[in-house]
C-alpha cells in the first residue's frame, strides 16, 4: 500500500504508472482509482475510474451547507455512495470469485474516508485481502485525527507493506 500525509503528492499517478507497466507485461489486473474533477482550475470533486474504463462520480462539492440525513460528507464534498458502489463492488466481486487460475492483482486507489461510508465496500476489501493468491496494490491515508478502522487494520497486517510517499 502507498500512503501519504498530503494530497497531491502523486499516489494515484504512481498507481496508474505501475498499473500500466503491469498491464503491458500481460499481468492480469483489475480494480479502480480515484481521479480529481476540475472545473475552471478548481477541484469540484472526485470520480471513480475502473481499470476496464468505467467512470462515475465519487463526490462533488456541495452547493449548500445544510445536510440531509442521507448525505455522506467529507469536508465540502458530498459522497455519491450509490455511484461508487455500482462501479466498485462488481470489480471486487469479480476479483474475489475468480478461480485460483484467474487470480490477479487488485488495485484499490483509494481506501479513505469517502470510500469507507460503504459497509459493502469494507466487507469486499476485507474479503479481497484475505483471499488466497490475490495481491493488492492500494493507497491509504496517513492517520490524522481519528483513525479509520479499516485503514489501521490494513496498516497493521503482517502481510502488508506500506510505502510512505512525500
Amino acid at each position: 500500500f502507498v500512503s501519504s500525509l498530503f494530497l497531491g503528492v502523486g499516489k494515484t499517478t504512481l498507481i496508474q504508472k505501475v498499473t500500466q507497466a503491469l498491464k503491458s507485461s500481460g499481468v492480469p489486473i483489475d480494480g479502480f482509482y480515484t481521479e480529481e474533477v476540475r472545473e475552471g482550475g478548481r477541484r469540484t470533486g472526485f470520480d471513480v475510474v475502473t481499470l476496464s474504463g468505467k467512470r462515475g462520480p465519487l463526490s462533488r462539492v456541495s452547493s449548500d451547507s445544510s445536510t440531509s440525513r442521507r448525505e455522506y460528507r467529507v469536508g465540502q464534498y458530498v459522497v455519491d455512495l450509490v455511484s461508487f458502489e455500482q462501479l466498485v463492488l462488481p470489480v471486487l466481486r469479480n476479483v474475489n470469485h475468480g478461480s485460483d487460475a484467474e487470480k490477479k492483482i487488485c488495485v484499490l486507489d483509494e481506501i479513505g474516508k469517502m470510500e469507507l461510508f460503504s459497509q459493502a465496500f469494507i466487507q469486499a476489501v476485507r474479503q479481497t485481502l484475505t483471499g488466497s493468491g490475490t495481491m493488492v496494490l492500494g493507497t491509504i491515508p496517513i492517520p490524522k485525527g481519528k483513525p479509520l478502522d479499516l485503514v489501521e487494520e490494513i496498516r497493521n497486517r503482517k502481510d502488508v507493506k506500506v510505502f510512505n510517499v512525500s
